[in-house]
């Protein structure tokens, strides 16, 4: 970890897939991608996007079983990656929130940097797969994240008729709770940002 940049980067190595993950907080929302599921990174680059956070994403999997084990370890990196990145977490807001739309679809996001693995998921997709992509993927993605970036995440889709905008404010939402979450707020510089005195 770079603490003065607050950037990290992780690789993963497994019989299942190869991963590196790279990601600066304080970025400019660019995202370089290669993972081999086209469907994924278009919803990898809306996390940098609205999260303004450059994303770098090298990634191989056993592909020719599913996406499954790539999605879901992508996302154990991806939090493993962020965990590094934001340190002791002084100084930040802690707390993030998004509700984002996308034509019919409405999604709401709430993130808390709590040291403490959570994941409300709440998605009921129109369809189960948008292209060749598994829509149950997503959920395994959020949940290796969650499990390994120590943190909480309520996820809801509000309403929405087309999976691939249901999902894609789901993305959208993440990212831009991220970005609040992960804000540095001068009145704590040098506090973390709980009664504990850690997180």
């Amino acid at each position: 970890m770079d603490i003065e940049h607050r950037t990290s980067t992780v690789t993963r190595d497994t019989s299942e897939t190869q991963i590196n993950v790279t990601l600066n907080l304080d970025g400019q929302g660019t995202a370089e991608l290669v993972t081999g599921v086209p469907f994924f990174d278009h919803m990898l680059t809306q996390i940098a996007r609205h999260g303004l956070i450059d994303l770098h994403v090298i990634a191989k999997g056993d592909l020719d079983i599913d996406a499954h084990h790539l999605v879901e370890d992508v996302g154990i990196v991806l939090g493993q990656a962020l965990r590094e990145a934001v340190g002791d977490k002084s100084g930040l807001t802690r707390y993030g929130h998004a509700y984002v739309p996308l034509d019919e679809a409405l999604s709401r996001c709430v993130v808390d940097l709590s040291g403490r693995p959570g994941l409300h998921y709440r998605v009921d997709y129109t369809r189960g797969r948008v292209g060749e992509f598994d829509v149950d993927l997503l959920r395994e993605f959020f949940q290796g994240f969650v499990n390994h970036a120590m943190l909480t995440l309520h996820l809801d889709n509000i309403h929405g008729d087309n999976a691939h905008h249901q999902a894609e404010t789901l993305f959208k939402a993440f990212g831009r709770a991220l970005r609040m979450a992960v804000t540095s707020d001068p009145r704590m510089a040098g506090i973390v940002p709980s009664t504990k005195g850690s997180l």
